[in-house]
């Protein structure tokens, strides 16, 4: 089988294509015939060895498959032909991969193969970040950092439907402007005003009450400041490659707090209460309340060229890999 391997750390060239054998599902697994697979940032920081925890080289990268059910594992209760997608340890890059059975979601027909490889790790990384980690109520503020993004889409529609106040922040009018169609409240260019003097007129000086960055760096430093009294940051990334620091003074005076979030590390540890949201997005998703915003697709050869446009910021929603 067509697999895409990362030969070693470093740019996109090192996204090689490489034949493989098809794995075979052990007990508790199936084999998935991928229609489409999931391209996280997290795939482009791995890529680059900047990854706490990441996977040495060579490796298939990718952590969402969609397609379905091909081979049934001894013990798993799934059947061949079934439309599902899963959260993988890696292997999405490739025309095959396994995955535990408990590890699937169900696909509906009205959904396709790549609006369901963008479900997984955005709307569980968003749903977590505003109100498990968040705790986000109805009649509060949040922030949402790269809101034309795939977390970022996600979250914005998650708080507006939670009735919360939404302010996004975007680079260019076509994102900031999918955002608002999306339930964003106050969309903000960052590359033109410091957004956090701009919600703090916008909020009559009170600040946000929460904030989902995903960048860090310079950005979360500034999302500290945009805080409210009593406000907190979930920080679920590092995009920008330097990871945020805060003076502790500025929470202990404001008394601000931080949350740490990372979708993969509390499934490993807590897959019960990570999975607790399926049903709740599930239905959502099914009845159009929510959608899954696929901006971009690309052969599956073409995985280089998909890293490099996610990295350079030029896609919107999820930017999905297709066999």
């Amino acid at each position: 089988m067509q697999t895409i391997e990362v030969t070693e750390f470093g740019d996109d060239d090192v996204l090689a294509r490489v034949e493989r054998d098809r794995p075979e599902p052990g007990p508790g697994e199936v084999l998935i015939d991928v229609e489409a697979a999931g391209v996280n940032f997290a795939d482009v920081m791995q890529r680059r060895g900047h990854y706490h925890g990441g996977p040495e080289p060579p490796y298939v990268p990718g952590m969402e498959a969609a397609g379905t059910v091909a081979a049934v594992g001894d013990g798993a209760d799934r059947e061949v032909g079934e439309r599902v997608v899963a959260m993988v340890g890696g292997g999405g890059y490739a025309e095959y991969v396994t995955a535990p059975a408990l590890a699937l979601f169900d696909v509906p027909e009205s959904m396709s193969f790549a609006e369901a490889a963008g479900f997984p790790v955005q709307f569980l990384t968003a749903h977590h970040c505003l109100h498990d980690w968040g705790g986000l109520d109805a009649d509060e503020s949040v922030l949402v950092h790269a809101a034309a993004g795939g977390v970022g889409t996600a979250a914005v529609q998650l708080a507006d439907h939670h009735g919360a106040e939404v302010f996004g922040t975007a680079s260019t009018a076509e994102k900031l402007a999918l955002a608002e169609r999306l339930g964003c409240d106050h969309p903000i260019n960052y590359t033109e005003v410091e957004f956090s003097e701009v919600t703090h007129d916008l909020t009559d000086g009170a600040g946000i009450d929460l904030v989902l960055d995903g960048v860090g760096g310079e950005t979360f430093r500034e999302s500290v400041d945009a805080l409210s009294h009593f406000g907190r940051v979930v920080a679920y990334g590092a995009a920008s490659g330097e990871p945020g620091t805060v003076d502790t003074a500025t929470l202990l005076f404001g008394n601000k707090s931080v949350e740490g979030f990372h979708l993969g590390q509390a499934m490993e540890r807590d897959p019960e209460r990570v999975y607790a949201a399926v049903p709740e997005l599930s239905a959502l998703l099914r009845d159009d309340v929510l959608e899954v915003v696929v901006g971009q697709t690309f052969d599956l050869a073409d995985a280089a060229e998909a890293h490099r446009a996610l990295e350079n910021r030029e896609t919107t929603g999820k930017v999905v890999l297709e066999p």
